[in-house]
Formats: C-alpha cells, structure tokens, sequence
C-alpha cells in the first residue's frame, strides 16, 4: 500500500461516514505493519492519514451547518483512530515484554534501551505531525486540527497514556535485566512487530487473554 492509496482509503473511509474511528484505525494498523517501526514510517503514515482525512471533509465543511457539524465529528474521529492506531504500538511492546517476563526470558538491556527511546518519540511525532497538518491546510479544517493539537497537549492523547503503562514496564524491566545480566538474545522490536500483526489480523482480542497462558507457566 502506497502512501497515496492509504490516504485515498481513509479519504474513502470517511466519505462512507460509518464508523469512522475504528475504520481509519485499522486502515492505520494495516500500513504499520506492513512496514518497520521507526518514527520516520509512522510520520509518513500519519501524514497520509491526516491528508486523506482532510480531503474527505473538505466539501462538507464549507457547506450546510448540519454537514459542517458533521464533518467536524468526523475528522475528529479520524484524528482519534490514528492515535488509538499508535496507541496499539505502545500496547504491543507493553505485551510483548510481559510475555517475555512470564516465560522468564528476557530482552538484552541494549534492545530495551533502543526501544524505549523510540516509542518515547511516538507521541512527539504524532503531535507534531498534527501540528504540521493544521499549520498547511489554512482553512475550517486546520483550525479544526489546531484545536484537536492544544487538547491533546493540554488533556493528554491515547497514545501518551498507553506510552506511559509500556515505558514503565520497560524501565522495570531493564532494571531487572540489570541485576542479572541476562539476556536471551530475544529482539523487542520484532515481537512488537509480530504481535502488532496478530492485532491488526484480529488474532488478538485483548492484552489480558493473551498473556494469561504465559502467567500460568503453561
């Protein structure tokens, strides 16, 4: 999927008008784990995403109250399934450390330390890619944007809260892969990466039944 298609689908998710946040999220979800995870990727994705999002409401906006109103609903929606998207990233490196530790395995220190500083940058970059949205398009919908950037920097986003349960896994972790100095060669990234595709292919239904096997020493 090219940067061009992923933002003609959301433009097209959104046009359909039904279920806006879970649509754009998947669709999210979708491109990420096609990809790697590095902060560069999720900019260029969520770039795509607010673009598409913005074409789709762009008509509407200038038009009736009642669609006004509607098309603001819906690139809000939209903004919010991006974040819940990333959020999904947080989750999955949350897991994947959690099942790690239920089967006394561990990631070396170094993979824990590399990948705790990329997701503390995922929230920046989302913020910032927002602000960049808002900031190009000049019109209802940037200032709708502008509005959805201050709440989010102000109230907190879903990605932030997810980041901070995940980081602080990840810190108690690399305390305990300090006092053993063991590692078992185990690479964090692609298990977030394998469980993010699970997630999106709806293999996983929840954080909590997924990691009960581990827990039960099974």
């Amino acid at each position: 999927m090219s940067s061009d298609t992923l933002e003609a689908d959301v433009k097209h998710a959104i046009e359909q008008g039904r279920d806006v946040q879970e649509q754009v999220k998947q669709l999210t979800l979708r491109r990420i784990s096609a990809r790697s995870l590095d902060i560069e990727s999720l900019q260029q994705i969520s770039a795509s995403v607010l673009r598409g999002a913005r074409a789709a409401v762009q008509k509407e906006l200038d038009l009736s109250s009642a669609q006004a109103d509607t098309a603001r609903t819906q690139l809000k929606q939209a903004v919010a399934g991006l974040d819940g998207a990333l959020a999904q990233i947080a989750s999955a490196a949350r897991l994947a450390v959690q099942e790690a530790a239920g089967r006394a395995q561990k990631f070396s220190g170094e993979d824990l330390s590399n990948t705790r500083a990329d997701l503390q940058n995922i929230e920046t970059m989302f913020l910032e890619t927002l602000q960049t949205s808002a900031s190009s398009a000049k019109d209802v919908a940037g200032e709708i944007l502008h509005d959805i950037v201050a709440h989010s920097r102000t109230q907190g986003s879903a990605v932030g809260a997810q980041l901070k349960e995940t980081l602080s896994v990840i810190t108690h972790q690399l305390g305990a892969t300090g006092r053993t100095q063991a590692a078992a060669g185990l690479h964090l990234a692609q298990a977030t990466s394998d469980l993010l595709r699970q997630i999106t292919a709806g293999v996983l239904t929840g954080v909590a039944e997924h990691i009960k096997p581990s827990d039960k020493g099974s």
